[in-house]
């Protein structure tokens, strides 16, 4: 293990942004930690005991653990560049993979068997396979970074918190817009601007104050529902829970068709979260979260958890919250105590969702729009091409909980009954399978393009058309031959590119604004093989970005911000 050297230990534990970050990202832990224990209790229908007394306490410690990790990574990149304004990397359970080992692993199994233990285990091997494939992604994913243009990672990223992190938290604050936005204005004025509240109180903490006010005042909440609730208070530790992991994993060929893509996507999202913190000013190893991202899926499923646990998005905006290392620990070490404590009943009781979910939202606006400024102009185009496919895959999502709402599904109306009402199902459902990689192939390929970099995008094109062949994208399922004609289309791009190639074109010529986001940024690297054109883009993993020069109207220290 690396020491810390001397330095660290003169570095602050707390700042006063952590106390802002750790309320912004205790907050999304929460929501996301009281929304996965009611898909449990009220979807799969799993024991109240097994919930509090297995599941949470189980998750409870990969999230602690986790966290804690994340907190000595921030250290020790802090003491190696002598810096004290290092964020730690957020962390907590994957949002995505909530509701895929809810609807897609555990409730089949539960309402074929009518077993919620059964379907429990098979989410537990579900997430053990996930940790597996991270674990190897671990030594890949460096390689694909180094390679992978930023708008690519970027736009994929933006793709994700606009559809699966803010659509939703936006709906609910829309359906109780009164008790919403308040909050969510409280959050813009205190995390977008340099203004403070009286007496220095943090804004996250003071907004969900408001909005639980609000929604008491108002009557959108129950006091005997607190009361019921508190009687699930009770204190439980974790046991491993190795037979159940064992029995789910007797029947492992059906969890490889979505654990396979979507341990894809979790590494991948890895690093498109990775690049996106390096954007911001802390460049950390990609090798080292993905194996605390690996390590944090199988021991939290040896313990009971069938939820992987994942680096999150944000860190730009808990960075510019003002957070620093300390917020990272205490979230993981509340949320823990909580979950030991099976206090989530109460807490769900007591706060209302509207005066939680707007930290969301502003989660995804801020991810968004770093997508486009901190990518070349040029390269605007890219950014939204890797946004469509998860907007695809959110879009058929919704079609698809919609008809299930009805009692039906998109195969029993039809295609062309959808067609004929404008709904192109078919063609979005194909786009946004494997949404996360598509994104980056789309994104990366037109960036290669616009760059007249054409060797680049025959690769990139050849790529496309084997994973779609394979299932990876663009199809439901890993297996051989998944989507031919995809990949067929895929690969006529490819000898289109190979074509344009062949005329050996001068490359784009960036100019002085792109070469100035590069020296701040880094990114990843746009350059062929074997070749150095003049302007090329250093891989993010070998650069130390530069600190913005800040002027005079805003340089107030982060930590001062409220």
């Amino acid at each position: 293990m690396i020491k810390l050297s001397s330095r660290s230990s003169t570095l602050p534990f707390w700042v006063r942004g952590d106390t802002n970050a750790f309320f912004g990202l205790g907050i999304n832990v929460l929501v996301n930690v009281l929304t996965l224990s009611g898909l449990c209790l009220f979807v799969v229908h799993i024991p109240k005991d097994d919930v509090f007394g297995s599941i949470l306490p189980a998750l409870g410690i990969a999230l602690v653990v986790g966290n804690a990790y994340y907190t000595y990574l921030a250290r020790r990149l802090a003491a190696r560049e002598n810096r004290t304004d290092v964020t730690a990397m957020p962390y907590g359970p994957s949002v995505p993979h909530m509701f895929i080992v809810v609807f897609l692993i555990m409730l089949p199994i539960y309402l074929k068997t009518n077993n919620a233990v059964r379907a429990w285990q098979a989410g537990l091997a579900w997430a053990f396979i996930i940790g597996i494939i991270v674990l190897i992604g671990a030594f890949v994913g460096p390689y694909i970074r180094k390679w992978t243009p930023r708008a690519a990672m970027l736009g994929t990223l933006a793709g994700i918190s606009i559809t699966f992190i803010s659509m939703r938290p936006a709906g609910q604050m829309w359906a109780q817009a009164w008790i919403a936005l308040p909050v969510f204005a409280l959050l813009l004025i205190g995390l977008f601007t340099d203004l403070k509240l009286p007496g220095n109180i943090p804004i996250g903490l003071a907004a969900l104050l408001v909005g639980t006010a609000i929604g008491w005042i108002g009557g959108a909440m129950s006091v005997p529902d607190v009361s019921a609730a508190a009687k699930d208070i009770a204190f439980s530790f974790p046991n491993f829970h190795f037979g159940d992991l064992f029995d789910g994993l007797k029947e492992v060929g059906p969890l490889l068709a979505t654990a396979i893509p979507l341990g894809v996507y979790n590494f991948t999202e890895g690093m498109t979260n990775v690049e996106s913190a390096a954007t911001a000013g802390d460049n950390y190893n990609l090798r080292s979260i993905l194996l605390a991202d690996g390590a944090g899926a199988v021991i939290g499923a040896a313990l009971g958890s069938p939820f992987p646990p994942a680096v999150y998005v944000g860190h730009p905006g808990w960075k510019a919250a003002g957070g620093r290392a300390g917020y990272s620990l205490a979230t993981g070490v509340v949320i823990a105590v909580l979950c030991f404590l099976g206090m989530f009943s109460v807490l769900g009781a007591l706060l209302p969702t509207a005066a939680i979910v707007p930290i969301l939202l502003y989660i995804g606006l801020l991810i968004g729009a770093q997508a486009f400024q901190a990518t070349p102009r040029a390269h605007a185009a890219a950014v939204v091409a890797a946004l469509i496919p998860n907007i695809a895959s959110w879009a058929a999502g919704q079609m698809d909980n919609a008809l299930a709402a009805a009692g039906t599904t998109a195969s029993a109306v039809g295609e062309d009954a959808l067609n004929n009402a404008g709904v192109v199902y078919g063609g979005l459902n194909t786009l946004g399978q494997g949404a996360v990689l598509a994104g980056m192939v789309l994104g990366a390929l037109v960036v290669f393009l616009i760059d007249k970099k054409f060797i680049g995008a025959t690769v990139v094109a050849a790529v496309g058309s084997v994973l779609s062949f394979v299932g990876l994208i663009h199809a439901p399922e890993v297996g051989w031959n998944m989507n031919g004609q995809v990949a067929l289309g895929y690969l006529f791009v490819a000898v289109v590119c190979a074509a344009f190639a062949a005329t050996r074109p001068a490359p784009r010529v960036r100019d002085a604004e792109e070469i100035e986001l590069d020296r701040l940024h880094g990114g990843g690297a746009v350059v062929q093989p074997g070749e150095e054109p003049a302007g090329s883009i250093v891989p993010a993993a070998d650069v130390v970005p530069a600190p913005r020069a800040v002027p005079a109207e805003e340089a107030v220290p982060a930590e001062e911000k409220i």
